[in-house]
């Protein structure tokens, strides 16, 4: 008896049932742990999309270690944080921190040496920079390196473990676990997304393309392109900017679309120190982490969201069209390099589709100044000399009638045909003047001031252009005859209340003729003589003459005259 007393230990036996009880609780804890572990891998491998993905790994691991805040830093190319995904802190908290993290301090450490990091303090840590203004406190730190084929993608950061605790070993196991699945599921999630980009890149491609070979106008290209750039990047705002045609110096939003459109379209900016102007320069995309109110001298940027933001350039140098610009909403992250590639070739492509829509309307417009070349040749060599010829037949014919009325009628006749040989002249010096240099033209001009007063007067007025005014008039008469028939059918739209008006310029015999008539009510008793006497004086400057009396059918007819040199050209 006094042996088998002496062989029995000598513990308490309350002591040795708890010290079993803990141990069964460890052991029911580890299992639980490894149920939740599975169900986490299993919960983030179920996420085919990266951004989706991303938070669902930050949100499973706060979840592992019982703690309040976790983040998910990318890094990127340069080595600091090119994406950062918070969990646990409120909108409003995000946009009153001041500045966003770049991967300084304890996360450049992580980035630097990565591995584990587990810390009860963080201001305790040498490499603590502390936090910046508006950031909420935080204490305990624990941080882990994701890696995806043996390359750190990024790291996991939770801090601020529930009840005060401090994280311990097995929180640093369970994490590592977590993080080596999280790199599978981000492996496979980049393979679906940049399946994804691709097949979203190559259908907004065909469209814009499509678009562009169509014949649809420039302002609809536009603005597909950028439709399409904010769909794939998940941007808010989206914006084509080019250099300003009108205005040197000025930029201009050209197409919008998302949020602040309306606000956005058409808005003309200065371009000097812009970071549109940079890119449309350098021909490479430029990415920022924030867009800072009044950071630009312009009220582009005051308009966009404020939040990351990227400039792509239309085309590639030397020849840039525009600037496409996106911008996100403040705490929405970065855009990643993946999607930065896409758009880049994206906008490749919308830019390539621009010169090919260019190039065909160059050859049609070639095509289209064949084809008038030829009608005009035709005018001249099949039509005015048939007509030509039928006016000399007639002309000889009236000389062998006897009937006086007879013979006058076939005389009007032969003027009328000649009239008409006039017209069609006319019609075919317009024909030889390209669409293009019609406004650098003497004959373009006066076109221009006629479709003018078309649009006053409510009907076409008729306009009759012969001999070589685009050659044979000087520039100090053509800067007179422009205004002197614009002020005579001006004269004619606010008095004449006419329903038809005719204008012939005619350069002959040395002399420059305009004459305008209309079948209105004439001139009053007493006119306004402000605007005739300007018609006047400018005659007279040149050494010519002006009329203004009733026209051959009622009406009012007004004649201007002046000299032009010792060179004529026939109608």
């Amino acid at each position: 008896m006094y042996e088998s007393e002496q062989l029995l230990p000598k513990v308490p036996l309350d002591r040795l049932l708890t010290e079993v009880q803990a141990r069964l609780q460890a052991v029911v804890e580890a299992r639980d742990s490894v149920h939740s572990l599975l169900e986490a891998v299993v919960s983030i491998g179920r996420e085919l999309e990266l951004e989706v993905a991303l938070r669902r790994i930050v949100e499973v691991a706060i979840d592992l270690v019982d703690c309040r805040y976790g983040a998910l830093g990318v890094i990127g190319d340069d080595g600091q944080l090119s994406q950062f995904i918070p969990i646990g802190v409120s909108p409003d908290e995000i946009a009153g921190i001041a500045e966003w993290p770049h991967g300084r301090g304890l996360l450049g450490l992580l980035i630097k040496e990565p591995e584990p990091l587990r810390l009860a303090e963080i201001s305790g840590h040498p490499e603590s920079y502390g936090f910046p203004q508006g950031h909420p406190p935080m204490h305990s730190f624990l941080g882990v390196p994701i890696r995806v084929r043996d390359a750190v993608f990024g790291n996991l950061y939770l801090t601020e473990k529930n009840g005060g605790r401090d994280f311990d070993e097995q929180d640093e196991t369970v994490v590592k676990a977590l993080a080596t699945a999280a790199g599978i599921a981000i492996e496979n999630a980049r393979l679906y997304d940049a399946s994804r980009r691709r097949e979203t890149w190559l259908d907004a491609s065909a469209e814009v393309t499509q678009t562009l070979l169509s014949g649809s106008s420039l302002e609809e290209a536009l603005t597909l392109i950028a439709s399409h750039a904010r769909t794939m990047s998940t941007a808010r705002s989206a914006l084509v900017v080019a250099p300003d045609d009108e205005t040197p110096g000025l930029m201009r939003v050209l197409a919008a679309d998302g949020d602040h459109a309306d606000m956005l379209d058409g808005l003309r900016f200065s371009g000097a120190g812009t970071l549109s102007e940079s890119v449309l320069e350098s021909g490479e995309p430029r990415a920022v982490a924030e867009i800072r109110r009044g950071a630009e001298p312009t009220p582009l940027l005051d308009r966009l969201p404020a939040g990351p933001a990227l400039f792509v350039p239309l085309g590639a140098p030397p020849r840039v069209r525009g600037v496409l610009v996106l911008a996100r909403q403040r705490g929405e992250p970065p855009f990643a390099a993946p999607t930065v590639r896409m758009l880049q070739a994206f906008v490749s492509q919308a830019a390539v589709g621009l010169e090919l829509a260019d190039a065909r309307k160059e050859s049609e417009r070639h095509g289209l100044v064949d084809d008038r070349e030829r009608i005009a040749r035709d005018l001249h060599d099949v039509v005015v000399q048939r007509l030509f010829a039928s006016a000399m037949s007639l002309t000889a014919a009236a000389r062998l009638i006897d009937r006086p009325e007879v013979a006058a009628r076939v005389e009007r006749t032969v003027d009328d045909l000649d009239a008409t040989i006039r017209q069609i002249r006319s019609t075919i010096f317009a024909l030889q003047s390209s669409k293009e240099d019609r406004t650098d033209t003497l004959r373009g001009r006066l076109v221009a001031v006629v479709q003018s007063a078309r649009e006053q007067l409510g009907f076409a007025p008729g306009l009759q252009l012969m001999g070589e005014l685009d050659n044979a008039v000087p520039d100090e008469i053509a800067d007179q005859l422009v205004p002197v028939l614009q002020e005579s059918l001006s004269n004619v739209v606010r008095h004449a209340k006419a329903s038809r008006v005719g204008a012939i310029v005619e350069l002959s015999g040395g002399r420059l003729r305009v004459v305008v008539t209309d079948n209105g009510v004439g001139l009053p008793p007493e006119p306004r003589r402000s605007g005739l006497a300007n018609l006047a004086e400018r005659a007279g400057r040149l050494g010519g003459t002006f009329t203004a009396g009733p026209g051959p059918d009622g009406g009012t007819e007004v004649q201007w005259v002046v000299p032009v040199g010792a060179q004529s050209a026939s109608s």
